[in-house]
């Protein structure tokens, strides 16, 4: 097995590891840097429990070898909050009660704060078709899309 050395900036941080260039960067977020807010829902790039940004483009982690990751810039789940300060994506989920088992929600909410990097406002419509790759089994997608439509409100005052 050849192992590569990575180096990468997860959530502001720099972080390194050792990888298989057959792992796939979910593995080595999970098992190498301890990024556990990376769920695996199904290792095909079908659900979305898995999205990061990879220098700011939404990628299934599941389906991005560790190797790709070299020199990149990465943003999970934990990135979100500034310290104990929830973003508002993460109070409007809580508020709107957009969350059950907590499986699809990491994947979810990364795709949101994506979604409104890119479009701070967000048609019903949009948000629906950019959160599409994400499955929730648990919950409506009904309270997931106010809850981020709640939020790109929130922040568009704030701004």
């Amino acid at each position: 097995m050849s192992k590569q050395h990575i180096t990468a900036t997860v959530n502001g941080d720099e972080v390194e590891f050792l990888c298989d260039t057959r792992e796939t960067l979910l593995d080595c977020l999970r098992d190498h840097a301890g990024i556990m807010g990376v769920k695996e829902g199904c290792g095909t790039g079908d659900c979305g429990a898995c999205s990061v940004t990879l220098d700011g483009r939404l990628v299934c982690s599941c389906l991005v070898l560790g190797v790709e990751a070299d020199g990149a810039e990465i943003g999970t789940v934990e990135g979100i909050a500034e310290g104990e300060k929830l973003h508002p994506l993460q109070r409007k989920f809580i508020e709107h009660a957009a969350l059950q088992c907590g499986i699809c929600t990491p994947g979810i909410l990364v795709a949101a704060k994506n979604l409104l990097e890119k479009n701070p406002d967000p048609t019903e419509t949009e948000i629906r078709y950019w959160l599409a790759g994400n499955l929730c089994r648990c919950t409506g997608y009904d309270k997931i899309v106010r809850a981020v439509m709640d939020a790109a409100a929130e922040m568009r005052e704030a701004s």
